[in-house]
C-alpha cells in the first residue's frame, strides 16, 4: 500500500468514525435539564409575563396538527421536489436530474480527455454535476425569497386595510393573492385555494410556512395564532408586525452593506490559487501537468484544497449574521 492509499484509508476511516459520533450522540444533558426547568418555571410562576410567554408558546405548538411532518423530510425526492417549488423553477424532477447527470458526463469527458487521469476526472465530475446545479437551484432560491419578503410587508399593509375595512381573513387573504404580483401572490393564491377545498386558515398557512421556511411568513402565521388564542385587534396587531418587518429588512441591508469588503476580500482570496493554477495551465501545460501524474503532488493539492475550503467556511461564518 503506497502512501496515497494510505492516507486516503485513514481519511476514511476518520470520516466514518465522525458518522458514527454524530448519529449516536444524544442531546446535551444540561440543555435538557434547563429546558425542563424553563418549562416548570413558566407553568407555576406568579409574573404575568411569564404566564403570557408560556401562553404564547401554546399558541404556537396549537397551530400545528397533531401528526406534523416537516416539509421536505420524507426523502431525498421529496426534499429536492420541495427546493424546486421554492426556487419557481418550471423545472421536473427528472429534467434535473437528467441535467445534473448530462453536466457531470460532459465533464468527465472533458477532463478525461484533456488529461488521461481517470482519478482526477471522476471526482471533478461528480463535484460539477451535483454541486454546480444544486448551488444554481441555491440561488433561484434566495433570489425567490429575497423577492417575496421586498413585497411581503406590502401585503400585511393590505391586509389591515382590508381588516380595518371591516372585511373577514379570508376574503383579504385573496384581495392579497389578487392584488401583490410576484411570489407572494402566487403564495397566497395556493393557500386560498386550499381553503376553497376544505382546509382549514391554520392548517393552509401551516403547510405554506413549512414549505417555504421563510422567518417572516413564520411570523407572520404565528401572529394569527397567538390573536385567535389572546383576542385582541388584529388589525393593529399585523400593522405592527409590518414594521417589524420593514425594521429587520433593513437591518439585513445595514449587515449586508457593513459585511460586503469582508465577503470581497473572501472571494478573491479564494478564487486566486485557482485563477493562477488555471492561468499556468494554460501557459505551460507541461510544468503544472506533473500534478495529474504525481500522486505526491495530488496529496498536496488535495490537502491544499481541503484547508482552502475549511477558510472559506470560517470567513463565510465570521461574516453571516441571524437577525
Amino acid at each position: 500500500m503506497n502512501l496515497f492509499q494510505l492516507i486516503m484509508s485513514a481519511a476514511g476511516i476518520a470520516g466514518v468514525a465522525l458518522l458514527l459520533f454524530a448519529a449516536l450522540s444524544g442531546p446535551s444533558p444540561s440543555k435538557e435539564a434547563a429546558r425542563r426547568l424553563k418549562s416548570v418555571r413558566y407553568r407555576h410562576s406568579d409574573s404575568a409575563t411569564d404566564r403570557m410567554e408560556a401562553q404564547m408558546r401554546r399558541a404556537v405548538a396549537a397551530r400545528k396538527p397533531k401528526i406534523h411532518q416537516i416539509a421536505g423530510s420524507g426523502s431525498r425526492i421529496e426534499a429536492l421536489a420541495l427546493r424546486l417549488h421554492r426556487s419557481g423553477l418550471p423545472w421536473t424532477i427528472n429534467q434535473y436530474l437528467y441535467g445534473s447527470a448530462g453536466l457531470g458526463l460532459v465533464v468527465l469527458l472533458l477532463v478525461l480527455l484533456k488529461t488521461g487521469a481517470l482519478f482526477l476526472a471522476l471526482p471533478f465530475a461528480v463535484f460539477v454535476g451535483a454541486g454546480l446545479p444544486h448551488l444554481v437551484l441555491s440561488q433561484f432560491i434566495t433570489k425567490r425569497t429575497t423577492a417575496f419578503n421586498v413585497k411581503f410587508a406590502d401585503a400585511i399593509d393590505l391586509l389591515v386595510r382590508g381588516l380595518r375595512s371591516g372585511l373577514p381573513v379570508s376574503e383579504t387573504l385573496a384581495i392579497v393573492s389578487q392584488e401583490i404580483p410576484g411570489p407572494v401572490g402566487e403564495e397566497f393564491k395556493l393557500i386560498t385555494d386550499r381553503m376553497k377545498v376544505g382546509k382549514t386558515m391554520e392548517d393552509a398557512l401551516q403547510e405554506t410556512a413549512d414549505r417555504l421556511a421563510i422567518p417572516e411568513f413564520n411570523f407572520f402565521c404565528i401572529t394569527l395564532a397567538i390573536q385567535r388564542e389572546t383576542g385582541g385587534n388584529l388589525g393593529e396587531t399585523l400593522a405592527n408586525l409590518s414594521e417589524v418587518l420593514r425594521k429587520r429588512a433593513q437591518m439585513k441591508l445595514k449587515i449586508r452593506a457593513m459585511s460586503s469588503e469582508s465577503k470581497a476580500s473572501a472571494y478573491i482570496v479564494g478564487s486566486l490559487p485557482f485563477i493562477v493554477f488555471g492561468l499556468i495551465w494554460w501557459i505551460n501545460p507541461n510544468y503544472i501537468g506533473e500534478f495529474f501524474v504525481d500522486e505526491r503532488l495530488m496529496v498536496a493539492g488535495i490537502g491544499g484544497a481541503v484547508w482552502m475550503g475549511i477558510g472559506a467556511f470560517i470567513m463565510a461564518k465570521m461574516v453571516s449574521f441571524e437577525i
